[in-house]
């Protein structure tokens, strides 16, 4: 792949892929958020914009596909990693293109960062972009997970009494990351994903529960109050406040929850006070992902009135 300098995303590309674009957007499946300001936020709005920050650049394809990719390298997983790492945020190239020509131009993008030394590198994929799927499998990306993305309209009553929690404290950060680490689930990115392991898999989930307790990644960590009650669970959450323009459009999402031996039950509870949250500070929706293995979280889903929004698969690759 020849490098290339000041290289920009391509217009006609990004209206070849506007369609598919479109599904980028973490909302997609929020029917009453304009399409248009959904584009302009996470899909064609994004890809235009592309090359302009940390990270980011503007990767020529192989000749025969004649299209790009963008990638942005990560600079804090590289630290904690000490790898390089980096995103595939998605691939602009013409609808005709054929797919022997997509392909090899995912196995010649692997070429380039293997260039550069040792790299990870992972995408996350709408499962209705299938040119862009087959092009990465076929060129030597493995699957890692599939996900299922729910969300719940907090206007609608629920159908489980309150439950007592309370914010997590500054002094919990350390149990609770240790409480993300031990309740594991093979499933998931981290330990789905044969790059990390085990010890780089409780890292990244310790480091994260962490960090969510000190607000560098959540808005607030809930966790169970009630007296005499170990605590061995949370729920991180991170809110999107509504756009003034658009009614209903703020949300929460949930980032990170772990339930221990000692909390069995208290996932249901802590989701649902999630909801009750935002609804409080006039949040419109909870959004909640999983993957398409974890069967409890589908029980929480059904008995709390969750409706499958998306899905997406992610991807990985690395030398």
């Amino acid at each position: 792949m020849a490098e290339q300098i000041n290289v920009v995303p391509r217009p006609d590309l990004i209206e070849e892929r506007a369609e598919a674009l479109g599904l980028y957007s973490p909302t997609s499946f929020l029917r009453h958020i304009p399409l248009a300001i959904q584009q302009e936020q996470y899909g064609t709005g994004a890809a235009q914009r592309f090359g302009t920050g940390t990270g980011e650049e503007v990767l020529p394809m192989a000749d025969a596909a004649a299209g790009q990719w963008l990638v942005q390298h990560l600079a804090w997983d590289t630290a904690f990693f000490g790898v390089d790492t980096y995103r595939l945020f998605t691939g602009l190239f013409a609808t005709a293109t054929s797919p022997d020509a997509l392909a090899q131009a995912a196995r010649e993008l692997r070429a380039e960062l293997a260039q550069r030394g040792a790299y990870y590198a992972f995408s996350i994929v709408p499962a209705e972009d299938i040119q862009l799927i087959q092009a990465l499998t076929q060129g030597g990306w493995g699957l890692i997970e599939t996900r299922l993305n729910f969300y719940r309209p907090t206007a609608e009553p629920l159908p489980v009494p309150p439950a007592l929690v309370r914010a997590a404290r500054p002094d919990e950060a350390s149990h609770l990351g240790r409480v993300s680490a031990q309740a594991r689930n093979d499933y998931d990115r981290f330990h789905a994903d044969p790059w990390f392991g085990e010890e780089r898999a409780a890292a990244m989930l310790t480091r994260y529960a962490e960090a969510a307790v000190a607000g560098t990644y959540a808005d607030t960590v809930l966790v169970p109050a009630e007296d005499d009650l170990v605590v061995d669970s949370f729920l991180a959450i991170g809110d999107t406040a509504p756009d003034p323009l658009i009614a209903d459009s703020g949300y929460s999402r949930v980032l990170l929850t772990a339930v221990g031996p000692e909390n069995r039950g208290w996932h249901v509870k802590l989701v649902a006070e999630t909801v009750r949250r935002a609804a409080t500070n006039q949040l419109s929706n909870v959004l909640m992902t999983t993957q398409a293995t974890n069967r409890a979280v589908f029980r929480t889903c059904e008995k709390l009135g969750f409706r499958l929004g998306n899905t997406t698969h992610v991807f990985a690759c690395y030398s």
